[in-house]
């Protein structure tokens, strides 16, 4: 078989899933996606690592060097390697087999394997669930348009637990485990946060004022950044439900059969929304 033949075919099989065998290779990988992260986890287990330590060393060997094979294949079979390896899921794939090749530098870093398991994302193109990709996509463009918003808001809140541990620290002192600043403005996040873990409290009446002010502040606060991307989301929603009932342009392709979205370029050859093929 000439080499771009076999190349086209490669890509068909690894990246495609209309033919049986892509949807064949797709499905055996989410397997091993996930037998994988089973042996990672199961390997975390002293009692079950003392056992089958060797078997574990063994499968996890095997998975890496399986996905190291088929991370090559995906550089290989693609028209612009270097695109695919910047993509979001060229990241994950060669984050999916550092970890265990890491191991023999830094020991136990094996553990970081279990990053694989954001593969299985894939699953939804795999099952055809479009619609689902679509609703993530309303979220993701809801919290893209709330990054600033959500930044101020970041901003404000640090600058503000700096503030409320620099006093602590000059209110309560290290006598009453307020060692220093850093301590001190982590007491003031914990409680901000309404966490509470109580390894560090107040014990001057001041002090003690300025801890109930921040608790009741924290659950105003909690609220802001709910508040921000519920408000997005709602406008994306309403967005996504007029582009969908909108007529199609002239000249353009149809409606999406997976995800139903009607607007598209006229020289559009996959959809905006989910990526699925408009061809016929």
């Amino acid at each position: 078989m000439p080499a771009s033949a076999l190349r086209q075919q490669t890509h068909t099989i690894i990246f495609g899933h209309e033919t049986w065998g892509g949807r064949a290779f797709d499905i055996a990988l989410i397997a091993a996606i996930l037998a994988s992260v089973a042996v990672v986890m199961l390997e975390s287990v002293s009692g079950f690592r003392a056992s089958h330590g060797p078997l574990l060393v063994s499968l996890e060997w095997l998975f890496t060097v399986g996905f190291t094979l088929e991370y090559v294949l995906r550089l290989w079979s693609v028209p612009r390697a270097r695109d695919y390896a910047r993509s979001f899921f060229g990241v994950v794939d060669l984050l999916a087999v550092l970890p265990t090749w890491l191991s023999l530098v830094v020991p136990g870093g094996q553990v970081l394997g279990v990053i694989r398991i954001l593969r299985v994302v894939r699953v939804f193109r795999i099952l055809k669930l479009a619609q689902y990709v679509g609703e993530a996509g309303i979220l993701l463009d809801a919290l893209r348009a709330s990054r600033y918003k959500i930044t101020v808001f970041l901003v404000t809140v640090v600058s503000a637990t700096v503030c409320v541990g620099s006093v602590m620290f000059l209110v309560e002192g290290p006598e009453h485990g307020f060692a220093n600043i850093p301590t001190s403005v982590y007491w003031a996040i914990v409680t901000l946060t309404t966490v509470g873990f109580g390894d560090i409290t107040p014990q001057t009446p001041l002090g003690q004022f300025i801890a109930s002010f921040i608790m009741i502040l924290g659950y105003g606060i909690i609220a802001v950044p709910t508040g921000i991307v519920s408000a997005e989301i709602a406008w994306a929603a309403r967005r996504k439900a007029t582009d969908d009932l909108a007529p199609p342009l002239p000249g353009a392709p149809g409606r999406c059969t997976h995800c139903g979205r009607a607007t598209h370029a006229p020289d559009a050859r996959y959809c905006a929304g989910c990526g699925s093929s408009l061809q016929g």
